[in-house]
């Protein structure tokens, strides 16, 4: 006697697959080095990279601080060895005019997310000015993002 097969069943559901994404921004730098410089009766400019990745459509505002040495302000910043100083300032622009600060609507440089790595320009400058003794000078700046 054969044995007869049996025709087979398929039976089929659906399900959802779901992604919630929220607006959400990520931020990295690379250094403002200034070099090496003997007396300083020439402004010193040099340029770092501020990177940011945005959701996409998403607005933000980039703001840069004062640094972490006493005495020092977004308008007026300093780099220092102890209790010595050397001023520098931090610019939204090649003509270093606009400063960079962390005050919204005043002075952080403002943008839109594109979900993809925005590289913004930070212009740095040592201006003109009584060269103090020869050593290394540094200050820390938070940079920071909202959105």
């Amino acid at each position: 006697m054969a044995v007869q097969a049996q025709a087979s069943t398929t039976r089929t559901a659906t399900f959802l697959v779901s992604l919630t994404l929220t607006s959400d921004c990520e931020i990295s730098t690379n250094p403002l080095n200034f070099g090496s410089s003997g007396v300083l009766q020439a402004a010193i400019n040099q340029t770092a990279t501020l990177n940011v990745t945005c959701s996409s459509s998403t607005p933000y505002n980039i703001g840069l601080d004062a640094g972490s040495v006493t005495g020092s302000t977004v308008a007026a910043r300093l780099l220092a060895n102890g209790s010595t100083t050397v001023q520098f300032q931090m610019y939204q622009d090649t003509a270093r005019s606009i400063v960079w600060g962390n005050t919204i609507g005043t002075n952080t440089l403002t943008g839109t997310g594109t979900g993809a790595v925005q590289a913004l320009t930070v212009y740095g400058q040592v201006p003109t000015q009584t060269t103090p003794a020869a050593a290394t000078y540094t200050s820390t700046v938070t940079m920071s993002v909202t959105f």
